[in-house]
């Protein structure tokens, strides 16, 4: 007898969403060997001490990362993207219950505090240095701010596709042989 299946939507949802996302999931690998702690306290001056509480900006630095990880274009669509994905959220840290920031929190953020602070630039550059730290990157490698290469990759060392980052995916072989990502 064929089955069939009556869609039904619960009013409530009992499951953890850290037990979603696989752990072998490129944002588990990055949240394991990325600290963010420095954020807060390079933007503590850009801050008041008074008036209504900010955005996280450990949270919209993180969001921007995924942008740039998955070659998001608009952050409408990144946005839109946040609220379905269940490992993006795994990854900030924002829960169902909790609103997702305005796409303009990124633009004022990104054209006042980040920009002021170049925060971007001491991201990447401790980002770097925590994977060389960790054993995750190393070797003298030129990259470009595109899906490919700009020079061809040293053996042992490769970039993830679109699909793949897209996807999540994380090799099987050990990180350590690996020395970049290069996202879009």
């Amino acid at each position: 007898m064929m089955g069939q299946h009556n869609r039904s939507e619960s009013l409530f949802y009992y499951f953890r969403i850290e037990d979603q996302v696989p752990e072998n999931h490129l944002l588990r690998f990055i949240d394991r060997y990325v600290s963010f702690d420095f954020v807060r306290e390079k933007l503590r001056a850009s801050y008041r001490e008074t008036g209504r509480p900010s955005i996280d900006p450990e949270v919209l630095l993180r969001i921007l990362l995924l942008r740039y990880l998955y070659g998001i274009s608009s952050e409408r669509k990144l946005l839109e993207e946040l609220r379905m994905h269940l490992a993006w959220r795994w990854f900030t840290g924002l829960g169902f219950e909790q609103k997702i920031p305005h796409h303009s929190t990124f633009s004022k953020n990104r054209h006042g505090r980040f920009q002021e602070s170049n925060l971007f630039q001491e991201l990447f550059e401790r980002i770097v240095e925590q994977c060389k730290v960790s054993g995750n990157a190393g070797g003298p490698m030129v990259s470009g701010d595109s899906y490919r290469p700009v020079f061809p990759l040293p053996a042992g060392v490769f970039a993830l596709s679109p699909a793949q980052r897209s996807a999540g995916y994380v090799p099987d072989r050990a990180w350590s042989t690996h020395a970049a990502f290069v996202a879009g």
